[in-house]
């Protein structure tokens, strides 16, 4: 026969390279196997045994199964535990041969031997099956009610598994399982308790059940609460802890929604919260258990006050473990009762200065979570204050939630603007283009304070470190209103001093413009900067000329087309220069806002609003995603930069010349009466040859006109005014483009009024027993493609409408673009009380009807309303 096990583990020990071991293993296997053919029944629980460290090595041990339901089925309790621990490692429950020891198990749950039937039970515990379970659960049933409390405990760990694999007997385990939490033996109380969980988690008539048994389980914890030093059961001086922790978390199925149970358990909770040490794990563990109790059922207020004054004692708590548990239940907790998380708002901010990186972030977003109108200043200021300190790895996160604070609670512009230089200052190249595109909408639309902002970029400029967002606003803001800083306009109260020339503010764009460190991004932005300087500081208009020529031969085809461009601008064509480089008009804060909502400048797109076009020609998709063209227009950047409104004064002249240079008239078709404008066109692009020749009713796109710069020999084919996918090398896309696209024809005079288009019929696109939606249609003669929509929603039910959001989608043919509502309720029994504007751009006009499918969600006595349908009644003609 071969060695015993403990020689068989010597021999693997010994050996030094895995080929040695895989050596003596197989050898081993090979005797094993010849042992198995001779049927040696003296030696099988030893063979098996060996089978069973084989197989915890890693090697297959299938060839052996077999011998362990052969151990199984002897009649001693050595053989029965060889066999019953080789079945639970070898095995599982995916194996058929599994069915071959079931009436094995069913012989042993009946057997006289109290620890036989614990063999059985553990093993079926472990690795019964779903057939199995149903076919041993009335003998498992009746050992629950057994004297014998051994058999009892593990009987009730048995019948968790058989709960979990066959829901259906779940009322089968209840009444038994009742008669568990009376038992004065803690291990049978433990897993009673424990299988009463499980029952409550798996049917909620269970849970209704022991909701009666509430008074019960209250008495056994204030027993254990209450009562003297037990050796038995003690743990650093807490009387069963485990047992304790089981109870509360069994409380807390039947406490949460329901409050009379939770009326019955609140004075034990208050107990076990007050009474509990907590200098030791045992007793940390129990408060946790408690606490979280306390949050989850229908307690009262002071009881929640307490439960989080002990999150606040664990945030004291030098172990790093208890901490985070701390830190992680408050986030859960703190829309329960801010106010009380409130009273350790300290301590919480000293855990963001924590060295372990996970209580950082943990106390990050509680911080957040934390913050309101009335103490953002003071958050605020003590984030930034650790954003000068804290670690590269973790700037950026931090970076992200304080822009998201400042912008959400800030009390006044003023404020929002200043922490956001600050953050620009301190975060740099972590504050993203999101962040840098809502503070331009801010400055954009706060006219008096506009000279303070540029005057106070241009101080923290004096320290700049390469900050690509400080450089990109400082640079659009000194473009925009340079003459403000020059002449010191809207100085505000206490306002120190500022003397800057002409010069100055030309440097400090020159400064971004030559860093190497910035992107081309940022460089482009400094071109545009100047091109509008040029216009304003006509001191600096040679100096600025020799900046902007100095990118004609950039090796960024972005820098260098802007470059050719705004240089032709400035030598060539000075009467259309003042037009071009007018003041960007005022964006419009709510539009934005909705649009960043919406998803529209790419993030969370809703379904429903599929095939908006983005305003810097990015059209969302249905999955979300914006597809962007190829490459960007430098000339439609520059046009970007013109008011809506007309000039006060437009001369004849200017009017002409940019009317010449989009080639079209005052009603968007071909400007016979001018034929030199192409040539102005070929000459602002620095294009020597002849126009191609044009019809008196069209003219060719700009993109067949401009198909090579001969001075640079760069494709300029990627121009496009047409709105068409533009042609050649990709380009450095303006990440303000999406703020500042204006139309085109916004700089052009004023045309005469257009013949009026037919009146269309106003039609009802949706209506329900509550609500009805109106049409009502104008177009313009200029644009048949175009549809303007005005939607009307009347509320004919006595109930108020909240929260009321209207979405659409049309096909991929259609453009479709949502300005916002004009509120977001609907007043009872009010009729056309809401409108909102839809622009609608049919692409296949005269092909194509329009259609579109609507979305509309509410509110209604608190309960959320989603109505859909589809519009195909549209009007012929549009």
């Amino acid at each position: 026969m071969g060695t015993r096990l403990r020689d068989m583990i010597r021999a693997i020990r010994a050996c030094k390279t895995a080929a040695e071991e895989r050596s003596v293993v197989a050898k081993e296997c090979a005797v094993l196997r010849n042992a198995l053919k001779d049927n040696d029944q003296d030696y099988r629980h030893r063979n098996v045994a060996k089978l069973m460290f084989i197989h915890m090595l890693g090697y297959p041990t299938h060839f052996g199964q077999m011998e362990c339901i052969k151990l199984i089925a002897a009649g001693s309790f050595p053989e029965k535990r060889i066999g019953y621990l080789g079945l639970m490692l070898l095995l599982d429950e995916r194996q058929e041969v599994l069915m071959l020891v079931t009436n094995s198990l069913k012989n042993d749950l009946s057997h006289t031997n109290q620890f036989i039937v614990g063999l059985a039970l553990c093993a079926l515990g472990n690795i019964c099956t779903a057939e199995m379970a149903r076919d041993l659960a009335p003998e498992v049933e009746k050992l629950l009610h057994n004297s014998n409390s051994y058999i009892r405990k593990k009987a009730s760990l048995c019948s968790v598994r058989i709960v979990r694999k066959v829901p259906d007997l779940v009322e089968y385990m209840t009444v038994p399982a009742t008669g568990l939490l009376t038992d004065k033996h803690h291990g049978v109380l433990v897993s009673g308790v424990k299988l009463c969980t499980e029952l409550c988690q798996a049917n909620e008539l269970a849970l209704n059940h022991f909701r009666k048994h509430v008074p019960t389980m209250v008495r056994v914890l204030k027993n254990l609460v209450i009562s003297g030093y037990a050796p038995e059961y003690d743990v650093h001086g807490i009387t069963d802890p485990f047992l304790q922790i089981r109870l509360l978390r069994l409380l807390r199925l039947l406490g949460k929604g329901d409050a009379d149970s939770s009326d019955v358990m609140s004075d034990i909770l208050a107990q076990v919260a007050t009474n509990t040490e907590g200098n030791k794990n045992a007793g940390n563990a129990i408060l946790y258990e408690c606490v979280q109790t306390i949050m989850a059922i229908e307690a009262i207020g002071g009881l929640r006050v307490l439960a989080i004054n002990i999150l606040g004692r664990f945030l004291s708590n030098r172990d790093n473990n208890i901490r985070y548990v701390a830190l992680n239940t408050l986030v859960k907790v703190v829309s329960v009762d801010t106010q009380a998380v409130q009273r350790h708002r300290t301590t919480i901010v000293e855990c963001v200065k924590d060295s372990d990186v996970s209580i950082r972030r943990r106390a990050l977003e509680l911080v957040c979570a934390l913050v309101n109108e009335t103490n953002v200043k003071v958050l605020t200021k003590e984030l930034v204050e650790y954003l000068k300190v804290s670690d590269p790895e973790f700037k950026g996160d931090l970076t992200a939630r304080i822009s998201g604070l400042v912008q959400k609670f800030s009390p006044n512009k003023q404020w929002y603007i200043d922490q956001m230089i600050l953050l620009m200052v301190e975060a740099g190249k972590y504050v993203t283009s999101d962040v840098t595109r809502s503070l331009v909408v801010v400055i954009s639309n706060a006219n008096d304070l506009q000279g303070y902002i540029v005057r106070t970029l241009y101080r923290v400029f004096q320290a700049w470190d390469a900050q690509e967002s400080l450089g990109q606003v400082t640079v659009w803001c000194i473009g925009e209103y340079g003459e403000m800083l020059v002449n010191s306009v809207n100085e505000l109260e206490g306002e120190d001093p500022l003397t800057v020339t002409e010069s100055d503010a030309v440097d400090v764009v020159e400064t971004v413009l030559k860093d190497p460190r910035v992107t081309p991004a940022t460089e482009a932005f400094a071109l545009t900067a100047l091109l509008k300087l040029s216009s304003r500081f006509s001191d600096c208009e040679d100096r600025i000329k020799a900046l902007i020529l100095e990118y004609r031969g950039s090796l960024v085809l972005e820098l260098q087309q802007r470059a050719i461009e705004f240089g032709s601008i400035l030598t060539k064509h000075n009467d259309i220069k003042a037009a071009l480089v007018e003041r960007m008009p005022v964006l419009d804060e709510a539009t934005y806002s909705a649009k960043n909502e919406m998803g529209i400048d790419g993030h969370h797109t809703p379904a429903a609003v599929t095939t908006e076009p983005h305003s810097n020609g990015h059209v969302k998709h249905a999955n979300g995603i914006g597809k962007q063209p190829a490459a960007t227009s430098n000339l439609m950047d520059l046009l970007s930069f013109m008011p809506d409104e007309q000039p006060s004064s437009p001369s004849k002249s200017t009017g002409d010349a940019l009317l010449d240079l989009l080639g079209s008239g005052p009603m968007g078709a071909s400007n016979s009466t001018t034929p030199g404008g192409a040539n102005m066109l070929l000459d602002l692009l620095s294009l020597d040859g002849p126009a191609p020749p044009t019809s008196t009713a069209t003219t060719p796109p700009l993109a067949d006109l401009l198909d090579a710069d001969p001075v640079a020999n760069v494709p300029l084919g990627n121009l496009s005014l047409d709105g068409g996918i533009p042609k050649g090398p990709p380009a450095v896309v303006d990440p303000f483009a999406d703020l500042t696209s204006t139309s085109i024809s916004s700089a052009a005079v004023p045309a005469p009024a257009p013949a009026p288009m037919p009146a269309f019929s106003t039609i009802i696109a949706m209506q329900t027993s509550g609500l009805k939606i109106s049409f009502h249609f104008t177009k313009s003669p200029e644009s048949p493609q175009t549809t303007i929509i005005k939607a009307s929603y009347s509320n004919l039910s006595p109930n108020t409408y909240t929260d009321f959001v209207f979405q659409a989608a049309v096909p991929k043919f259609m453009q479709l673009q949502l300005e916002p509502a004009t509120s977001g309720s609907l007043s009872a029994n009010s009729s056309n009380s809401v409108t909102q504007v839809i622009r609608l751009t049919n692409n296949m006009h005269g092909k194509k009807a329009l259609v579109m499918k609507l979305k509309v969600s509410y509110k209604a006595n608190g309960q959320s309303v989603l109505e859909q349908g589809q519009v195909n009644n549209f009007p012929s003609g549009l």
